[in-house]
């Protein structure tokens, strides 16, 4: 189980008077998920859900609060933990001029994947997301949806517990899109714990067990989808989200 207690990250920005002001990307956010749990961190470009993220992932040190997997925590089980995580951010950069198959033969390496089932395990992922086309193409001749399908690949080669995935489906064709969702799925049946960052509400509605709405840094909503539709009286989750946030001209 991933348990994560009142993260904060607080940054230093310049403001209009071009004075230094302190001002927190996230602030006081709790939830827990569960072996098997699809959870959507859903809120607007800009709402914390990156940085919140990436401070799960490891990779940003939160200013206060804590992260826990499985009862073990980044200060004495660092290595451990990201053994066992998997961590796709939407700007994540990989190497080009390698083939499709040259880069899961790496991340192999990385990830210490024994060299018998190294041939196996990249067929196998190829089937799952359809990349089969483009197995031995150079990374720099593919478009948008095959780099997103080797990016999310990479993720897969070491059987990771947890997936933290930032906009995984960002300017993708709809085909490209689902085939990434019906992964996540078949994840999520695998007994994986799957974080799913998005902005796409439709898209969270379809697949998520619990979701965990963020705006401006903060929670302002957690639940089912069907909860947080009930509590909020609409039919959808977009228009949950505005009902919550008091109409977009607050936004303002």
């Amino acid at each position: 189980m991933l348990k994560v207690k009142n993260l904060k990250k607080k940054f230093i920005r310049m403001n209009s008077k071009k004075q230094k002001e302190e001002f927190y990307a996230d602030h006081d956010i709790s939830f827990s998920a569960s072996d098997g749990e699809i959870i959507g961190i859903l809120g607007p470009n800009g709402a914390g859900k990156t940085t919140l993220l990436r401070m799960i992932a490891g990779i940003l040190e939160p200013t206060d609060g804590t992260v826990d997997f499985d009862g073990l925590n980044y200060k004495d089980n660092e290595i451990e933990i990201k053994r066992n995580i998997a961590f796709l951010s939407g700007n994540t950069k990989i190497y080009n001029t390698v083939s499709t198959y040259e880069l899961l033969d790496m991340c192999c390496d990385f990830y210490d994947v024994p060299v018998k089932e190294r041939k196996e395990r990249i067929k196998e992922i190829s089937k799952t997301l359809k990349m089969d086309s483009f197995l031995h193409n150079k990374i720099e001749k593919l478009s948008t949806g095959q780099t997103q399908k080797v990016n999310i690949a990479r993720c897969m080669i070491h059987d990771p517990k947890y997936y933290i995935l930032d906009e995984a489906t960002s300017g993708l064709d709809i085909i490209s899109s689902q085939i990434i969702l019906n992964f996540i799925k078949s994840e999520k049946e695998k007994g994986k714990t799957i974080l799913y960052s998005t902005h796409y509400m439709e898209e969270a509605e379809n697949i998520c067990d619990n979701v965990v709405m963020i705006n401006q840094g903060v929670v302002i909503k957690e639940g089912t989808p069907e909860t947080i539709k009930k509590d909020t009286k609409t039919t959808n989750l977009r228009d949950a989200f505005f009902t919550l946030i008091g109409g977009v001209e607050n936004e303002e």
